[in-house]
């Protein structure tokens, strides 16, 4: 699952900076991504283990995985991110709610004055795990794949959408602020106004849509990403229903803006190197942003799956802090030119397809340079 970011309009959930990419839609603003936000998160994957075993699944997950991060390894991570600029973390699996040491770390991080989402598939939120959680609990992320046939389909469980919808009454009354999470694959634009009008009726304040990534169990099935054809089209349409649902819903859709990059190379990273003492004294969050620590206890920037060529460190291999160090004199300079390479592939194209899936390129293209 991707983690949802905190979005909204300019002036509630997250201020901008000036590298940012929200693009005008009529009355409404539009999320865009890749980065820019004054948001520095990481994202945690504790465990694989899941109560589903999802076709779009991009870490393979399920009841039969039972490894999982310890701890403590990852309470010590996030004292050192604070440390290097970051200031929120996202949790996310396999299924978070299956992790027995949820409720610490997120005690932890709030501790911290980190902000705190977790993403889930909504079947465990029941009371007794959701009051143990609110306290410590910024924003919770719920994945609906389309219509309750589509997400059942998607799910490989019968009755999953009808027994998760159940479940949003618990977070509701625990007053938990919460959003949906959308996978936008080349056949489903279709479904996204059907899934928006759910949010609403079930009040949701925030829909993020994720382009597919065909990476781990996707790969086996006839699951494909969106074209740049398709991200056009599907901006349209969540411009229509960020107009439509307008003081109800924020949209955050996850493709980049290609006259954006070009205006703001800064966004995808595709910008000269800088002098050494520069970089090297800065805190990491001003660097690369997101950062994902892997259930294998890797922590790789931009998303779950980037190769560990660009890795920035391992829980098992000391200091956060000192590997980031040693990162950002050895390893970001080769991170800046792969991300001047993927701009250069993928920045020209008709002015009808302004829109590219870069989260997407930029991971697997970061298996063939470092």
């Amino acid at each position: 699952m991707a983690s949802l970011r905190r979005t909204a309009t300019a002036s509630s959930w997250r201020s901008k900076t000036p590298c940012d990419g929200s693009r005008r839609a009529g009355s409404g603003t539009v999320d865009m991504g890749p980065t820019g936000d004054v948001i520095n998160v990481v994202q945690i994957h504790p465990t694989r283990r899941c109560n589903l075993r999802c076709q779009h699944c991009y870490s393979t997950s399920g009841p039969e995985q039972v490894a999982e991060l310890s701890l403590s390894a990852i309470e010590a991570l996030i004292n050192d991110i604070v440390g290097e600029g970051f200031n929120s973390i996202s949790i996310s699996g396999g299924e978070p709610f299956t992790w027995r040491r949820l409720p610490r770390l997120l005690e932890e991080a709030c501790a911290l004055g980190l902000f705190t989402s977790v993403t889930t598939n909504g079947l465990l939120l029941d009371s007794r795990r959701l009051s143990r959680l609110a306290p410590h609990l910024s924003l919770l992320a719920i994945s609906v794949d389309g219509t309750p046939q589509s997400h059942d389909g998607l799910r490989a469980m019968d009755g999953a959408f009808a027994r998760m919808r159940v479940k949003l009454a618990n977070v509701r009354a625990a007053g938990i602020p919460f959003g949906i999470i959308f996978t936008l694959t080349l056949q489903n634009l279709d479904q996204l106004a059907w899934v928006a009008a759910f949010a609403v009726e079930e009040g949701a304040r925030l829909l993020q849509v994720h382009p597919l990534e065909r990476v781990g169990r996707a790969k086996d099935y006839e699951l494909y990403p969106p074209d740049d054809l398709e991200l056009a089209c599907s901006f349209i349409e969540v411009a229509r229903l960020q107009r439509q649902y307008q003081g109800q819903l924020t949209l955050q859709f996850d493709a980049a803006d290609r006259t954006l990059i070009e205006r703001e190379p800064c966004r995808a990273f595709a910008i000269p190197t800088p002098d050494a003492a520069i970089y090297e004294s800065a805190p990491l969050a001003t660097l690369v942003s997101p950062l994902v620590l892997q259930e294998d206890g890797w922590v790789v920037p931009i998303q779950h799956g980037f190769s560990t060529k660009h890795a920035i460190a391992h829980l098992d291999r000391g200091s956060f802090r000192t590997q980031a160090t040693r990162w950002k004199r050895e390893r970001y300079p080769g991170f800046l030119e792969l991300s001047r390479r993927v701009w250069h592939e993928i920045r020209d194209a008709p002015a009808h397809l302004p829109f590219t899936n870069w989260y997407g390129t930029m991971t697997t293209r970061s298996t063939d340079f470092g």
